[in-house]
């Protein structure tokens, strides 16, 4: 238990962005989960709207600060290429 008031006031307000940030990076981690569930199952019409959705929700997370913006673009690398893979061996194959 903190013994200065500024202490205690800081310790509240990191517990408010603690808790908006995991509402924030849980949105993005489960957007991203289900676009790789539409990849693997082979449904790229719906796979590519979510990933436009999932993108969203990285860039929001980014603009926020829950994560930095190298890791937003990675994020938004690995999504797409997976994606652009997988609509190219639906072609081809």
């Amino acid at each position: 238990m903190p013994h200065i008031k500024l202490a205690d006031k800081t310790a509240r307000a990191t517990e408010r962005r603690r808790l908006r940030n995991s509402v924030t990076k849980s949105r993005m981690k489960t957007a991203i989960v289900k676009t790789g569930k539409l990849i693997v199952a082979g449904n790229m019409e719906l796979a590519g709207k979510e990933t436009v959705k999932a993108i969203s929700d990285i860039d929001k997370a980014v603009s926020k600060g829950v994560i930095h913006r190298n890791k937003g673009a990675r994020l938004k690398s690995q999504l797409t290429r997976e994606l652009n893979q997988a609509m190219s061996k639906g072609k081809g194959g």
